[in-house]
């Protein structure tokens, strides 16, 4: 049996520093400003994610009658910023990835605020019989540590070593992806028991969820005028969640293994699902 604290630990935050350092090599302060030349892409898509789309999930997780446990671990998926591998995706479908860039660093920044309140609403709604504790503080600062410290410092390197940054940004991505994968297989083969008994209901809320994040995210924009590109942009960056955030929460912060069951599922299922959308988009019917 794999041992929990080696994964909350250690692995976790490792990994998740990993995540947030590559993030910051992708980035420059001008994606920061971006958000004040172009404001309304950006404000439409931390709009779509930050509210639409966890009112999506808390309407599933009543419609489903998810377990308590399983419907935090729900919203603490939704409350959860894009993950890096959005901008793969978004290239591969003909997106903007400038603006996944931008929203993955500045929702990053956000979910600081925005996370500890939504999972306190939701431990408060759904587990108020349960004796529900809020994420503690000092936990919450240690979540922005792990965040913030990594991309400055990623930032801080792509400043001084421009090219090497480019030249190791791609295969850290990719490494980064493969340690989220390991970090799944890792976390379902300890709850293994868990996945066997709630695996349809948890399945069918994961993909539910994904698919309509996919189809939310892209039509909002479109009907709110922004560009094509944009919008792939957009439902890309809603539909690919930063699971290894999700994961260290449910482990460090809420201390609930059962909460983390629904990341685990949803960042397997989400690279399925966004790799159909992304060949649905480019279709030779779209493309003509």
């Amino acid at each position: 049996m794999i041992d929990t604290a080696l994964i909350s630990s250690v692995l976790l935050p490792a990994s998740l520093g990993i995540i947030m350092l590559g993030l910051g090599m992708t980035l420059h302060p001008s994606d920061f400003a971006r958000i004040l030349r172009q404001p309304k892409p950006v404000l439409i898509g931390l709009g779509v994610q930050m509210l639409l789309l966890t009112a999506v999930c808390f309407g599933l997780c009543l419609l489903l009658n998810l377990p308590p446990e399983l419907a935090v671990g729900m919203m603490l998926l939704a409350a959860a910023p894009g993950g890096a591998s959005a901008n793969i995706y978004s290239h591969l479908a003909g997106g903007d990835v400038a603006l996944n860039i931008t929203l993955t660093a500045v929702n990053s920044l956000l979910c600081l605020l925005s996370l500890p309140l939504i999972v306190g609403f939701s431990l408060a709604y759904f587990m108020a019989a349960d004796q529900a504790v809020p994420p503690p503080f000092g936990k919450i600062i240690e979540v922005g540590l792990i965040i913030l410290v990594p991309v400055a410092l990623g930032m801080g390197i792509r400043r001084t070593w421009p090219q090497w940054s480019d030249r190791v940004e791609k295969p850290l991505r990719l490494f980064s992806v493969l340690l989220l994968a390991l970090l799944v297989v890792l976390t379902m083969v300890q709850q293994w028991r868990l996945l066997a008994e709630y695996a349809a209901i948890i399945g069918l809320a994961c993909v539910l969820f994904n698919v309509l994040s996919l189809l939310i995210g892209y039509a909002v924009p479109l009907v709110l005028k922004l560009p094509r590109r944009q919008a792939i942009a957009i439902a890309m960056e809603i539909g690919i969640h930063n699971g290894t955030l999700a994961l260290f929460i449910a482990f460090t912060v809420l201390e609930n293994s059962v909460m983390a069951v629904p990341a685990a599922f949803y960042s397997i299922s989400m690279f399925i699902t966004a790799g159909l959308f992304a060949a649905w988009l480019n279709r030779p019917a779209r493309a003509a």
